[in-house]
């Protein structure tokens, strides 16, 4: 039961880790300190969408469902998790790389907007 619990304790995590990466960058405006935060998270992002590489969250949440007598899954929790709802036909690499300059596209206006209003 507590493996169960981590589990899906460690989704919402990454979940929100992703939205965070996305949209972190409008936090900005309130709280200037967390762009200590969330450049080394944007960096992870970019790196995983352009590498499509497997955050290490996937792997430890499929470890700590098996503990819990649960079913893993393969891919990345993006395929698993997001795609299902967004792409049911499945992620193109070429979805994703369109996705991933949106994601950069979107974070260099934001910090363009955020630096500007801090002149």
């Amino acid at each position: 039961m507590p493996y169960a619990v981590l589990a899906s304790s460690l989704v919402v995590f990454h979940l929100a880790f992703v939205f965070f990466v996305i949209f972190g960058a409008g936090l900005l405006f309130r709280w200037p300190a967390l762009v200590w935060l969330h450049v080394p998270a944007l960096i992870w992002g970019i790196y995983v969408e352009f590498t499509s590489s497997i955050c290490p969250l996937t792997p430890l949440e499929n470890r700590l469902r098996l503990k819990a007598g649960q079913q893993g899954y393969d891919g990345g929790f993006i395929d698993h998790y997001i795609v299902s709802l967004l792409y049911p036909e499945g992620l193109t690499p070429t979805v994703q790389l369109v996705l991933g300059i949106l994601m950069v596209v979107f974070n260099l206006v934001v910090y363009g907007l955020w630096i500007r209003s801090r002149l």
